[in-house]
């Protein structure tokens, strides 16, 4: 198992930018691919962005493409989220998530989770 911390949330306005960052001890973490997730109040748990293993393939959800852009450092034991032209309703708790063999890109496949980074965009 693999521990994650967050970090990089914070309060801004539509359409400013943000880069949230996840680092990850205790594992190889180029074994893992990694995700992030989003908690917004009256929603269950959505996926934002995933990136398999080096090098990397990627997927995002639907609104947020062209926008946010998730990488990772293997180096560093680093993932990040980039995230443009932010909106309102982009408003969530971000969570980073790591899985060996993720077959479904859904909360229950993901065996670590960092404590999550509150990210807040006024209008």
């Amino acid at each position: 198992q693999v521990q994650l911390v967050e970090s990089g949330g914070g309060l801004v306005q539509a359409g400013d930018s943000l880069r949230l960052s996840c680092a990850a001890s205790g594992g190889a973490f180029s074994m893992y691919a990694m995700a992030w997730f989003r908690d917004t109040p009256g929603k269950e748990r959505e996926l934002v962005a995933a990136i398999s293993r080096n090098p990397g393939r990627t997927r995002y959800r639907d609104s947020v493409k062209d926008r946010f852009t998730i990488s990772r450092d293997n180096a560093k034991n680093l993932v990040y989220l980039q995230m443009n032209s932010l909106k309102p309703e982009d408003t969530a708790v971000y969570y980073c998530a790591a899985e060996r063999t993720p077959f479904d890109f859904v909360p229950g496949t993901f065996g670590s989770w960092g404590q999550g980074t509150q990210v807040t965009v006024s209008s």
